[in-house]
């Protein structure tokens, strides 16, 4: 008898049972289940429909699925890495669903989707959703399904115009894209009618009860772990950084009510325990959760942490988490050059990344892992030798720690100060000179993301509607790099090409594929951080983005 990967779940929600008549929906993840199982925001949105009567849910990975209902009224993707988009397509030719919006018909499911990459761009996935949910679930789903049960009856496009008055729901083909030329910039984004809203907003969540796993299983990702959610968002605000300007303002989960209650109820499942959140140190109360969980009865507790702020790593907090298995720590640094950490507003000098290594060997961590950049607007060839200094200061530092130095370009991302820069060509270079330098060095371990697939993500990151063509082309194509420069190719004069995606820097005044899409800060704003960056260029770069 095969025993299912469901089988091995532990849940910490009571799912309810569905009543007669309850709404079918499939909530699908567009990876394996050992991947989609680990995303918090997936389990989340899962226990918060499954906790719903009048819904009857099924859950569907691309390896392994529930069983499905036979005419399923919603389907709903949660799309939290820009090229699973190929797994969607999949997923949809595998139920029989047409790819596009546009040719649906009453009898399929509306498809709808949420999710930080959606929630960033959605434009170049619009073609393929009836519907996109914007923002923080704990706001959107209720409101989402008690519209929908009002028009339950109603043809589909009765049920599409309802719905995009519910405020987060952004419903694409309710919006008109209408361009300089085919292959020029966006001219407008307008609704069809005065009464759909001329813009969506995305919705945020703020309240000081965090999110939790709501299921625990040795087949995830990281076998066995509860999740917590200590923060959300960042205060740092780094000018690069979507995961702290899409998801502002920055919230901490509340200590007694949350946190502590939280991991009690985790610890009753097993005993390895996640901390979460793009900061998690700069908790006001860190240092109490940090006593709360050093004390003796929690000495068998496997305990991690996510990226912590560099100038928060002491060696009481390295020695608590060695004590709780771990053996390295994650510190995001961007840059060896105090130039360029000023450009990207990171608070941070080298005496203080040199102190973390120091306290991280001190308290009997084994090894320290840095997040690095190349391609930062302002950066210059010079900014990479500073990188490569900061290495050597590092291991003289702390011989003996194993360092690693984990490095990706620059790619502009929606809503933040930095949208209006292209990707750096001189980018793939630098990747490659630092690769030379530190492999001179000896004893650090350089892992560089792929500059090509950079590359790509920038494509999908300022994308408008005009690449699902592309997209549905490269699939054809066999999703490889070249499958992207083939489909460029075949839609010259239907669309812009790469350079303009990718490499162009914009205009201030440009329409962009998501200025119809409200964000947590304005315009004006996101301007004003721009200004504040470029301050620090040097001469010969001042002039971008004017």
């Amino acid at each position: 008898m095969t025993v299912s990967v469901f089988d091995a779940e532990r849940l910490l929600f009571a799912p309810a049972t569905p009543e007669a008549n309850a709404i079918p929906l499939i909530y699908a993840f567009p990876n394996e289940y050992s991947i989609g199982i680990t995303s918090l925001g997936y389990q989340i949105v899962w226990a918060t429909l499954a906790k719903r009567s009048d819904l009857e849910v099924s859950r569907l990975f691309l390896d392994t699925r529930e069983s499905l209902p036979a005419k399923p009224e919603l389907l709903g993707f949660s799309l939290s890495w820009e090229l699973d988009y190929a797994n969607i397509l999949k997923i949809l030719e595998s139920l029989e669903i047409p790819l596009r919006a546009a040719d649906r018909g009453d009898a399929h499911p509306l498809v709808f989707g949420g999710g930080p990459v959606l929630t960033a761009n959605p434009e170049p996935f619009a073609d393929f959703f009836d519907l996109i949910l914007l923002g923080d679930g704990e706001n959107i789903l209720g409101y989402f399904i008690d519209a929908y049960r009002q028009v339950r009856a109603a043809d589909r496009k009765t049920q599409l115009r309802h719905l995009a008055q519910v405020p987060g729901v952004y419903v694409p083909e309710l919006y008109e894209v209408k361009y300089t030329e085919p292959d020029g910039a966006i001219a407008s984004i307008q609704p069809v009618d005065t009464e759909i809203p001329a813009r969506v907003a995305k919705q945020t969540y703020k309240g000081n009860t965090l999110s939790a796993s709501s299921v625990v299983t040795e087949k995830a990702a990281w076998p066995n772990i509860f999740m917590v959610e200590v923060v959300r968002s960042c205060p740092e605000m780094c000018r690069f950084c979507l995961a702290s300007y899409l998801t502002l303002p920055f919230r901490t989960a509340s200590l007694e009510g949350s946190l502590i209650p939280a991991i009690a109820r985790g610890l009753e499942v097993t005993d390895r325990i996640g901390l979460l959140g793009a900061s998690v140190t700069q908790h006001p109360e860190f240092e109490l959760l940090l006593d709360y969980l050093s004390q003796p009865k929690f000495q068998d507790v496997r305990l991690s942490i996510a990226s912590v702020r560099t100038n928060t790593v002491t060696e009481q907090l390295a020695k608590t988490l060695a004590e709780r298995g771990t053996r390295s720590l994650t510190i995001a640094v961007e840059s060896g050059s105090a130039k360029i950490r000023q450009i990207v507003n990171k608070k941070l000098d080298n005496g203080e990344i040199i102190q973390a290594a120091i306290n991280a060997k001190a308290g009997g961590l084994k090894g320290l892992k840095l997040y690095g950049m190349v391609g930062i607007p302002g950066e210059e060839a010079a900014d990479i030798e500073e990188t490569v200094a900061m290495m050597r200061s590092l291991k003289k530092a702390a011989p003996g720690l194993r360092l690693t130095l984990g490095c990706s370009t620059f790619v502009p991302k929606a809503h933040t100060p930095f949208q209006w820069f292209g990707v750096n060509s001189q980018a793939q270079k630098r990747l490659k000179q630092l690769q030379k330098e530190l492999g001179r060095m000896g004893g650090i371990e350089f892992r560089p993301e792929s500059y090509n697939w950079s590359v790509i993500q920038a494509l999908l990151s300022r994308g408008d509607r005009r690449l699902s063509h592309l997209l549905e082309l490269v699939r054809h194509y066999g999703d490889s790099l070249g499958s992207y420069r083939r489909a460029f190719k075949e839609l010259r004069q239907q669309l812009p090409p790469l350079e303009f995606y990718v490499h162009a820097d914009w205009p201030q005044e440009q329409v962009l594929p998501w200025s119809h899409i409200q964000g947590p800060l304005a315009t004006a704003a996101l301007q004003k951080h721009l200004a504040d960056a470029k301050s620090y260029f040097t001469a010969t770069e001042s002039g971008l983005i004017q």
